[in-house]
C-alpha cells in the first residue's frame, strides 16, 4: 500500500462480546462499515479501541485482523503505543510493525511520560526508529490519556523534516492552532489531521486533512462529504456541520461504550460491552436511548439530504 494517508480515518473501535473478550466476527462486520461509510483509511489499536485496555498479544491480534480483512482496500494505521519503558514501547512497537500495516503511530505522551521537554523527546523517536523497519512510515497522536502531551512548533518542526512521518493526528481542538500547523508543516509529508468535531468543518476549510474523530464512528460519510462538497455547497455543509457538532457533544456520556450501544442499535456489532467504561451508561445519563435515536434519525435525514442534492429524482 503506496497510497497517501489522509482525509476520513475512523478511530476504531473494539468490539467484546458480553463476557469482555474480543468477538471477531462483529468487529469485522464493523470494519466492513467503516469501509462502506467512505472511510479513506483506518485508525486501529488507539485510544477508541480501549488500547490501554488490551495487552499485547491482543493489541498485534487486532492489528494484524485488521490489515486482513481491510485485505489493501485503503491504509491501516495503527499505534498500541502504551508502555512507559522504553524498553516495553520496543517491545511493543516492533510487534505492531510486524503486522503488516501501512503506518505505525506513535503516542506523544508515550514519547515523553513525564513531559520532560523535546529532547528527551527527540532521544526517545530517535531511538525507536532504529527498532523498526527503515522502509516503514509513521504517525503521530496527541492521545489524552493519561495526559494530552501537545507537540511546540519546534517539535512540529522537527518531525516535519523527517519523511518517515506522514501523519498528526491533532488533538490541539483548537482552529488557529491547526492553522499554524498547517503553515509548519507546508511542502513536507507531514499531514495534519484534526480529531475535534467542533472545529472540523473549518479544519477542512483551512487545508487540514478530513477529520480522525471519535463521531467517524457514528456517521464518517458525512464528514466525508464536508471535506469533498462542503465548499460547494456551502448553506447545506454549514447545517450539517452544527447537527455534527452537537451530536458529538454527546462524547461525555460514556464514549467508546455510547458508540457501541449506537452500533448495537445498527445490528453492526452484538454487545456493547466496554473495558473502559463498565457502568451502565444509560442509567447514568438519563434519556440517552432516545438521543442515541435522534442522532441515527438525524443521520438518516441528512444522508437523504445529500442524496436528493445529488440526483433531484432519488425520493426518501
Amino acid at each position: 500500500m503506496t497510497n497517501k494517508i489522509k482525509g476520513i480515518i475512523p478511530v476504531m473501535l473494539t468490539a467484546f462480546d458480553d463476557h469482555g473478550g474480543i468477538d471477531w466476527e462483529s468487529q469485522e462486520r464493523l470494519t466492513e462499515w467503516y469501509l462502506e461509510r467512505g472511510s479513506e483509511a483506518l485508525f486501529a489499536v488507539c485510544q477508541s479501541s480501549e488500547m490501554l485496555y488490551l495487552d499485547l498479544n491482543e493489541r498485534e491480534a487486532l492489528a494484524r485482523f485488521t490489515v486482513e480483512v481491510v485485505d489493501g482496500r485503503l491504509p491501516v494505521i495503527a499505534s498500541g503505543h502504551v508502555g512507559v519503558t522504553l524498553e516495553d514501547q520496543i517491545t511493543e512497537l516492533t510487534k505492531i510493525a510486524a503486522t503488516g500495516i501501512d503506518c505505525l503511530v506513535f503516542v506523544t505522551n508515550r514519547l515523553d511520560p513525564d513531559n520532560l521537554g523535546s529532547e528527551f523527546l527527540f532521544k526517545t523517536v530517535e531511538t525507536l526508529k532504529q527498532e523498526l523497519p527503515p522502509d516503514l512510515r509513521l504517525g503521530l497522536y496527541e492521545c489524552p490519556a493519561p495526559y494530552r502531551r501537545l507537540l511546540s512548533d519546534d517539535e512540529i518542526a522537527y518531525f516535519a523534516q523527517d519523511p518517515r512521518f506522514v501523519i498528526l493526528k491533532d488533538v490541539s481542538c483548537d482552529i488557529q492552532t491547526v492553522r499554524r500547523r498547517l503553515e509548519l508543516t507546508k511542502n513536507s509529508s507531514l499531514v495534519i489531521s484534526n480529531a475535534n468535531a467542533a472545529i472540523a468543518f473549518e479544519a477542512m476549510k483551512s487545508g487540514a486533512s478530513g477529520f480522525c474523530g471519535v463521531f467517524n464512528n457514528f456517521h464518517p460519510d458525512l464528514y466525508r462529504w464536508l471535506e469533498d462538497e462542503g465548499e460547494i455547497h456551502t448553506e447545506l455543509a454549514n447545517e450539517l456541520a452544527r447537527f455534527l457538532v452537537l451530536s458529538a457533544a454527546t462524547e461525555g456520556m460514556g464514549y467508546p461504550k455510547l458508540a457501541k450501544a449506537y452500533h448495537q442499535r445498527l445490528g453492526t456489532i452484538q454487545s456493547s460491552f466496554s473495558r473502559a467504561v463498565p457502568e451502565d451508561i444509560f442509567e447514568k445519563h438519563w434519556a440517552l436511548e432516545p438521543i442515541l435515536e435522534k442522532i441515527e434519525e438525524g443521520t438518516e435525514f441528512y444522508r437523504g439530504r445529500i442524496q436528493a442534492l445529488r440526483d433531484p429524482q432519488w425520493q426518501s
